[in-house]
């Protein structure tokens, strides 16, 4: 009976693999796809004079910021009414933005900062990652704490900016890394959810295609995010 039982859950977490693992490729793949161009984005703006000169003007940073934001309204609230082929381009201008953002990061801190930091995060999320696969608990309803810490972080950060105190830094900073952490972990379950439901499967695969480029999205802000804290906590003394 023992073995029996075994042998079932054995063919049960198989056969979830393999239900999941087409999705999850895909995810992986444009969330890479989306770093590669964020990486590249940068190089290329702090090689350019010119594209330097907009990352210093204030109206043209402040532009592309809520133009960022468009971006990521438009493709999380309308993914569904969108073709695969403009989420995919909306995903990759998304990117690269944020990598002409990220010039600043570069400019700041310097490699010496952000290769260590770049290597914690990775080896932070692909852990996350991988304890959301294998695990039995479910972590999603962590990341609704998440995501309501996530909101009192955001107030923490605005007030700082006023009281401008290293020390509240350093406890946003940290506590940012927790937060992006446990969402990592959550929304790698919650993207296995979406592929393990029949009904998601029933829809096609231009579905499917648009739920790629969603948690792609979903996964690199989440990436993104753990690695600017983890830059901050890095470049403390600078």
């Amino acid at each position: 009976m023992a073995s029996g039982y075994a042998a079932g859950a054995i063919r049960e977490q198989t056969t979830s693999l393999v239900e999941i693992r087409p999705l999850l490729r895909n995810v992986y793949l444009w969330m890479c796809l989306g770093l590669v161009v964020t990486a590249v984005s940068a190089y290329f703006t702090i090689t350019s004079r010119a594209l330097l000169n907009l990352l210093m003007s204030p109206f043209w940073t402040w532009g592309i910021f809520f133009l960022q934001l468009m971006l990521v309204a438009t493709l999380a609230g309308a993914i569904f009414r969108l073709s695969v082929p403009a989420a995919g381009v909306i995903f990759i201008a998304y990117s690269a933005l944020t990598g002409f953002s990220l010039s600043l990061l570069v400019l700041h801190y310097g490699l010496g900062t952000l290769v260590p930091a770049f290597v914690t995060t990775a080896a932070l999320f692909g852990t996350m990652t991988i304890a959301a696969t294998v695990t039995r608990v479910d972590l999603t309803r962590t990341g609704t704490y998440a995501f309501m810490a996530l909101i009192g972080l955001l107030i923490a950060m605005i007030v700082n900016i006023f009281i401008q105190s290293a020390e509240f830094d350093l406890v946003i900073s940290v506590v940012g890394v927790i937060i992006f952490t446990a969402l990592t972990a959550a929304d790698t379950q919650k993207i296995q959810q979406w592929a393990a439901d029949p009904t998601v499967a029933a829809r096609g695969n231009d579905v499917m295609a648009r739920l790629s480029i969603l948690g792609a999205l979903t996964l690199y802000l989440d990436f993104l995010n753990l690695f600017i804290f983890l830059v901050r906590i890095f470049g403390r003394n600078r």
